[in-house]
């Protein structure tokens, strides 16, 4: 898998210090278990951050802190037994933090239709961000749009081109109220992708339009 387009280093430095919403959360993880890349810069962002960490000088706390908070987590425990989880699939089009959401592969998804063969599965949804699957047939455009804030799109499978470049497996595409985009899947194999938002998409079309509010989108 030969990935071009990577995460900024805004959003990973927000990641590892834990600033994001849970969606974007979701897509970086997801990225970053299939890029080298960005897993080497994710690092070297958590290293720097456990170094401030060590710098920091120590809160007080009661004397009863330590107890409570191992009580917790002894509670925590009991609540959690039970047999293992199954091991993770190697094959299969999900990576694991997906995987896991999702509760298992792409036969696991209950897909929703949209229109001209598109369909969508909300994975995760909030105030600050929607995370759902895109299923694009070979060769269908999505309708033409803008955005009122910041989408990430992961692609799983198949590959998609719009007016910025081309997004194969692994690529994610950063777009923000800067972007407006035709994405179409390209022909020979249907584009899978996992798209986050935290704001709903500006279609120009009246129809787009008129279906957005039961969408979701």
């Amino acid at each position: 898998m030969k990935i071009t387009h990577h995460l900024p280093d805004r959003l990973l430095m927000a990641y590892a210090a834990g600033e994001l919403p849970e969606a974007f959360s979701l897509a970086i993880a997801t990225h970053v278990s299939l890029c080298d890349d960005c897993r080497v810069r994710l690092a070297g962002f958590e290293a720097v951050g456990g170094a401030v960490l060590d710098e920091v000088v120590a809160a007080p706390m009661s004397a009863g802190s330590l107890a409570a908070t191992m009580a917790l987590i002894r509670a925590r425990a009991v609540e959690n037994v039970g047999p293992p989880p199954a091991p993770a699939r190697r094959n299969g089009v999900f990576p694991g933090p997906l995987r896991d959401y999702v509760g298992g592969d792409l036969d696991a998804v209950r897909w929703r239709p949209v229109a001209g063969g598109v369909r969508q599965a909300v994975v995760h949804s909030d105030a600050a961000g929607i995370a759902r699957l895109l299923y694009i047939p070979a060769g269908v455009a999505v309708p033409d749009h803008g955005h009122r804030g910041l989408e990430l799109t992961q692609v799983l499978r198949g590959a998609f081109r719009d007016e910025t470049d081309r997004f194969g497996p692994g690529d994610i595409e950063v777009a923000d109220e800067h972007t407006h985009h035709t994405p179409v899947a390209e022909p020979g194999e249907d584009c899978i992708c996992l798209a986050v938002t935290d704001a709903p998409l500006r279609f120009r079309s009246l129809l787009p339009r008129m279906a957005q509010p039961f969408l979701g989108i």
